[in-house]
């Protein structure tokens, strides 16, 4: 069906437009009309006639003259294609592959105040979720007696802190775990 449009919209300006021979009758048979003269001042005066059949074959023409090119070339269009997208790739971005914290994170019974998820704490009772929220959403640390002086932690609270602080590292926070604290995604 798109085919048969498209050639429809190919050939229909060609079919349109009949040229006089020689002799002054058209292609068609029928005697060739003179072109009406008019004066230099009528032809000034006048406003131009917009048509859209006319631009709406001169669109399809110009598709169909560009399908049938790229159909024509379909090795050298896809072989440009491929090198334009292999020089304009950027190169291989520097992710960061090894952590070395990632023991800290949840994995081990220590848990890195800076960057593990609060649901790292859950192993340690009564620290999940009150505790460990407290300290997900302050820091960055310098050092683990930096979580007592967070706003709120009640007596109670620093309490149960304190026996697991054996449990508690600080190493520097990474961006790349330091967001992800309170909210990493994960909901199983």
């Amino acid at each position: 069906m798109s085919r048969a449009l498209l050639v429809a919209l190919l050939f229909a300006p060609a079919a349109a437009y009949v040229v006089p021979n020689a002799a002054g009758v058209s292609s068609s048979g029928r005697p060739a009309q003179p072109a009406p003269q008019m004066q230099l001042e009528q032809l000034e005066m006048e406003e131009p006639e917009t048509s859209g059949v006319f631009g709406v074959l001169a669109a399809g023409f110009g598709v169909g003259a560009i399908m049938g090119w790229l159909n024509s070339r379909k090795q050298q269009v896809a072989a440009t294609a491929a090198a334009a997208t292999v020089a304009l790739a950027p190169g291989a971005a520097q992710a960061m592959v090894d952590y070395d914290g990632v023991k800290y994170l949840g994995g081990t019974d220590k848990v890195d105040i800076n960057n593990a998820n609060i649901q790292a704490y859950r192993q340690f009772p009564g620290m999940f979720p009150t505790v460990a929220g407290l300290i997900g959403t302050h820091g960055p640390y310098q050092q683990v007696s930096d979580i007592y002086n967070i706003p709120g932690m009640t007596d109670q609270l620093k309490n149960i802190a304190k026996k697991y602080e054996g449990n508690l590292v600080c190493l520097p926070a990474s961006p790349a775990y330091f967001i992800d604290r309170i909210n990493n995604g994960l909901y199983r």
